[in-house]
């Protein structure tokens, strides 16, 4: 009890001397902050570190989340490109910029990879789901949104964000429950995709599902290679991810990396896809990691949409 008066006495005896030196319209401290050691600086509480050149430029350049400091890996050359860029813009917004050695960057970053870049920001949460139709475009057939049942890995989950992204992928529908959050490590994992896409959750995903349906949509699971067994008993027809024609919305839906698609969920879908091997499998390959399977089916299916990037250069390559 002595030391923790002596500590509070000795608080308020600073706070009154800086408020008492300090010019009116300077913040006390001011000029101190700027020499104080890295690890005076401790991120305040409800902080992550992002980590990485293209997550933290684009998380700047998207403006969605509060950045605390930036921090740049101090070094003989310059800053150049991307990293100038980065710079710039702090600076512009007003971010603190700190330059730490590589030695105390690494054990900031808890020795992970981190390219010389690290921002400490506000969590990116995702978005509810009934704004995911308010900013949707309800005249277009070909719309293609992403719907992710309990996908839990965090690599997984931004390789994914990163192939949607890139082949043009209208939403990405996550569930609130048994599903990996929006953390640093997803970013990462999809090049800073995450920080430019928008990502909704919905409580319940089965309903969502059903609703969805009844508004014209098409839902469609997807299932690993099928043996006889399931091919039999399944109620829902399978097809071959290369033999699916996209004419209407689409729902495409992905499971846990373990247990695929919940019952739930799986009841909800009105067809399945499969992408068919070009072997025989022994047990326990009969499938795909779900970021491989997803980047292989989405393509197949974006493929279709009219003026897709892809066509136009392929006319060009069958010319030439």
């Amino acid at each position: 009890m002595r030391l923790l008066r002596t500590v509070g006495s000795f608080d308020r005896l600073l706070a009154r001397s800086l408020s008492s030196v300090a010019p009116r319209g300077v913040r006390p401290g001011g000029e101190e902050l700027s020499r104080l050691l890295l690890d005076d600086l401790a991120p305040a509480q409800k902080l992550e570190r992002l980590l990485g050149l293209s997550p933290c430029l684009l998380a700047l350049r998207a403006a969605r989340r509060r950045v605390a400091r930036l921090l740049l890996q101090a070094g003989k050359a310059g800053l150049q490109g991307e990293r100038a860029e980065l710079l710039r813009v702090a600076e512009a917004r007003g971010i603190p910029v700190l330059r730490p050695r590589r030695q105390k960057l690494d054990a900031l970053c808890g020795y992970q990879v981190h390219q010389g870049v690290c921002m400490e920001v506000s969590p990116l949460r995702p978005r509810p789901c009934d704004e995911a139709a308010d900013t949707s475009s309800g005249d277009d057939p070909q719309q293609l949104w992403l719907v992710l049942d309990g996908l839990q890995d965090p690599r997984n989950l931004g390789a994914v964000l990163r192939s949607a992204h890139f082949l043009g992928v209208d939403r990405v529908i996550t569930s609130r429950r048994n599903s990996c959050p929006l953390t640093p490590v997803v970013s990462k994992a999809s090049a800073g995709a995450m920080e430019v896409m928008d990502v909704f959750a919905t409580p319940d995903l089965p309903g969502f599902l059903q609703a969805k349906a009844q508004q014209g949509w098409l839902v469609v699971g997807t299932v690993g290679c099928p043996g006889p067994e399931i091919s039999q008993s399944s109620k829902v027809p399978i097809t071959s991810c290369l033999e699916f024609v996209w004419d209407q919305p689409t729902l495409l839906v992905l499971g846990n990396e373990g247990s695929g698609l919940s019952q739930e969920v799986f009841a909800s879908c009105q067809q399945l896809l499969t992408i068919l091997p070009r072997r025989h499998l022994p047990p326990g390959l009969e499938s795909l990691n779900v970021s491989v399977a997803t980047g292989i089916l989405l393509h197949s299916i974006c493929t279709q949409k009219k003026g897709f990037p892809g066509q136009e250069t392929e006319q060009l390559l069958q010319d030439s």
